[in-house]
């Protein structure tokens, strides 16, 4: 059985605390109450996916002691390949996180709103949310103390109580096992599910904890002998970060009701059945994704500006403070006005559909270089995983950009 010690424990929960963020909490009601048990099959294949394409990441920090962005900077060498490469990732990840920085300040905010009721006030004709201020002060100040061990610590006690809360939720749902089992190991897809489908996979298997997770392996490790670790890091907090995800479906599924189109909806959907007890678990759970989410967020936008344009990626250097304080900005900004940048967001789902399969290609091309991970390039076996992963992200990319146009 693998173990970690506290101490031992890397950059695995960030990354979890990452995906989980309230767009995956909602997606996952939604595939609950649409569709019962009979998606958790994709959520089984997101968290493999991710998994592998994961620990390339990581061991690719560790060996070279540099990020993702910084490796492919320096590898492609041809310029015109090289500008357009940088340009999609700084536009998919920097303004397409500046996009999402939003959702997941609201997404916090949401789950104080249900322990308090929803607060706002008038000011100057606009209107002011207070949590949304709230939860951007708190990332604010946990990015700005600049240490990558008390960072470390708050978002894995983020992930724990993100974790327990969710769990205890699945739990008070009294799911059926048999269900849940048939669910995961009989693929089906039912009618109208593909999108939903795509949602799931798209929504756990993200571009830029590829980049993140590279550039906070190197900061936690920095010999090859710390590989082995670095892998049961990445399995146990990516798995149980899936763990996560399916308890959310499971809970709208055992609720059996069509009409939950939110965490709030399910969190009334429980409140008849079990009290007000789940009403405050789903709060937690939801006040927490949005949280870690809000800081990963920005953190991750920040390491790849320093990577693609050669900064300093130390987390107290000027440029590195100022991508990820512009990030959290605009995100308490539109979540705290009530602003809705439409067209910003299309433009981020268009570029990540875009980056998914170039940075996992890129990632696959990096990790099978001899000059780069020497004997511990990818093995036949990662390659054979990591093609199939390539052809779904080439995939759900084409799926993405063709459903923000309108063409699906």
């Amino acid at each position: 059985m693998i173990k970690l010690s506290f101490k031992e424990i890397g950059p695995g929960p960030i990354i979890a605390a990452a995906f989980v963020g309230p767009g995956t909490v909602t997606l996952c009601t939604l595939s609950g109450s649409q569709f019962g048990y009979a998606l958790l099959w994709a959520m089984a294949l997101s968290i493999f996916a991710t998994i592998t394409l994961q620990e390339m990441s990581a061991r690719l920090g560790i060996v070279t002691q540099k990020g993702l962005a910084e490796i492919i900077n320096k590898e492609i060498g041809n310029p015109a390949l090289k500008g357009l490469t940088v340009l999609l990732i700084l536009s998919a990840i920097v303004v397409g996180n500046a996009a999402y920085e939003a959702g997941n300040i609201s997404g916090g905010a949401l789950g104080l709103e249900a322990v308090f009721g929803e607060k706002t006030y008038e000011l100057g004709g606009g209107r002011i949310n207070p949590f949304s201020i709230a939860i951007g002060g708190i990332a604010f100040a946990l990015l700005y103390v600049g240490s990558y061990k008390a960072l470390e610590k708050t978002l894995i006690s983020l992930v724990l109580v993100m974790s327990t809360a969710f769990l205890i939720t699945a739990a008070i749902a009294k799911p059926d096992i048999v269900a849940i089992a048939k669910g995961i190991f009989a693929p089906s897809l039912p009618q109208g599910s593909l999108l939903t489908v795509i949602g799931l996979i798209g929504t756990t298997v993200v571009p830029y904890n590829l980049f993140l997770h590279s550039s906070l392996a190197k900061e936690k490790w920095n010999k090859n002998s710390d590989l082995k670790q670095a892998r049961k890091d990445t399995i146990i907090a990516v798995a149980l970060g899936g763990v996560v995800s399916m308890c959310i479906v499971v809970s709208a599924a055992a609720i059996g009701q069509e009409t939950i189109d939110s965490v709030s909806d399910l969190a009334l959907g429980l409140e008849p059945l079990f009290g007000r007890f789940a009403k405050y678990a789903l709060a937690v759970g939801l006040f927490s994704a949005g949280i870690t989410s809000a800081i990963t967020a920005p953190l991750a936008a920040a390491y790849v500006a320093a990577g693609c344009l050669g900064w300093e990626t130390d987390l107290k250097s000027r440029n590195f403070r100022f991508t990820w304080m512009l990030i959290l900005a605009l995100g308490v900004l539109s979540s705290s006005s009530g602003l809705k940048s439409i067209e910003i967001i299309k433009f981020a789902q268009i570029a990540n559909g875009l980056l998914l399969p170039v940075v996992a290609g890129v990632l696959v091309w990096m990790s099978n270089k001899q000059s780069i991970l020497g004997i511990h390039r990818n093995s036949l076996g990662q390659n054979a995983c990591a093609i199939a992963i390539l052809a779904i992200a080439i995939f759900l990319g084409a799926k993405s950009i063709l459903m923000v146009l309108g063409l699906l």
